[in-house]
């Protein structure tokens, strides 16, 4: 009697045993698995948005040739500061959008837009606007301005058609 429950407490523990082997396997399974899908989730998107000097070069050429909508503005005049005597410029704009949606919003704005560009303007003097430094950095600062009052679309570029300071 005593051999039957030594060879019964045996098999039971040898049972037991495969039990958790394999238990401990398919762990070790799904961990695999997972990581490895892990790894093809977050490392695939990142080769996606790793893009070659060249390519990005290429895209932003195509870019450049594709002219959006335009909307002008017509001319006006403005007077710019200076110490030593009255100074005006006079300019048009035309500015490129990225949608037929911003050509519509730019044109319901117009008032707006003149607005903020008048103060925008009225604000530099003689030395920043005389200089080709001057007319990029007020470009970039109109089309930041600009872009901040619009909602449905972008300003992709400013085209001074008309740029006189007296």
């Amino acid at each position: 009697m005593a051999k039957k429950e030594a060879a019964e407490e045996s098999e039971e523990g040898g049972g037991g045993s495969k039990k958790m082997l394999i238990i401990i396997i398919a762990a070790v399974l799904v961990l695999l698995i997972g990581g490895g899908a892990g790894y093809f989730f977050f490392m695939g998107g990142e080769e996606e948005e790793k893009i070659s000097p060249e390519q990005e070069q290429a895209e932003l050429e195509k870019q450049a040739k594709q002219v959006g909508p335009m909307v002008n503005i017509d001319s006006f005049i403005i007077n710019i500061l200076d110490d030593q005597e009255s100074r005006y410029l006079k300019a048009a704009i035309t500015i490129e959008v990225d949608s037929e949606e911003a050509t519509m919003e730019i044109n319901q704005r117009m008032p707006q837009l003149k607005d903020a560009i008048l103060l925008l303007i009225g604000n530099k003097t003689f030395g920043e606007l005389n200089d080709l430094q001057g007319k990029i950095q007020l470009r970039a600062e109109l089309i930041n301005e600009i872009n901040s009052i619009l909602l449905k679309g972008k300003v992709k570029r400013i085209y001074f058609t008309d740029f006189v300071v007296q």
